[in-house]
């Protein structure tokens, strides 16, 4: 499914997501070069290239794709999208939809903002979109992001061999196993209530 959702802005108590324009490429150019240490299997372009990312984000087909904009100062600090959408068998209806292609500044992980990001994505997948599934992945080596999918309450489905293109350096051109995590409308209750027990935590 190539269509794009239209998705109005989300808007949490730390977190704000924007679809991705333009006007966010100065923020996320600061934002991408504050520490690069933990961006070894994740695609984040550098300061220089961060106009034709946007651009790119904003035109490829099926990517509905949003900045993370941090509430306490407005800054652009990471970006996150809706991807593969997938519509019932002979049907227009949405099915599932994965959350991917984020990635956050130095300075907002640990934070509480992907969580939140995350509860805000689900929250309006499931209760908005009424799909059945959300699916997150990612490469199969990255035991930090397999880790943060977990205690969001995704559930881990195995890994899947030579199955997405290698953002690691040096991989250039070639593909990884990924690790593959879901939550499904079944689990969403149980989900949602531990990620707002998370949040609201001291």
């Amino acid at each position: 499914m190539s269509v794009r959702l239209d998705v109005p802005v989300l808007c949490g108590s730390l977190v704000r997501l924007e679809p991705l324009h333009p006007r966010h490429a100065g923020d996320l150019a600061r934002a991408a070069e504050e520490d690069r240490s933990a961006y070894g299997f994740t695609l984040v372009p550098r300061a220089e290239e961060m106009d034709a990312y946007v651009k790119a984000q904003r035109e490829r087909a099926g990517l509905t794709p949003f900045a993370q904009v941090r509430v306490a100062d407005g800054r652009a600090v990471g970006c996150t999208a809706y991807w593969d959408l997938r519509t019932w068998p002979g049907r227009p209806e949405l099915q599932a939809v994965e959350v991917g292609w984020t990635w956050l500044a130095a300075s907002a992980q640990g934070t509480g903002i992907n969580a939140e990001a995350k509860f805000l994505l689900f929250t309006y997948a499931f209760e908005a979109l009424g799909v059945v599934r959300v699916d997150l992945k990612t490469d199969a080596r990255n035991l930090r992001s397999r880790r943060a999918m977990e205690r969001l309450g995704a559930r881990f489905e195995g890994v899947l061999r030579n199955w997405s293109p290698s953002w690691a350096p040096g991989e250039e051109g070639k593909v990884r196993d990924s690790a593959m995590f879901s939550v499904i409308a079944e689990e969403w209750p149980e989900v949602k209530a531990a990620l707002i027990a998370r949040l609201t935590r001291p």
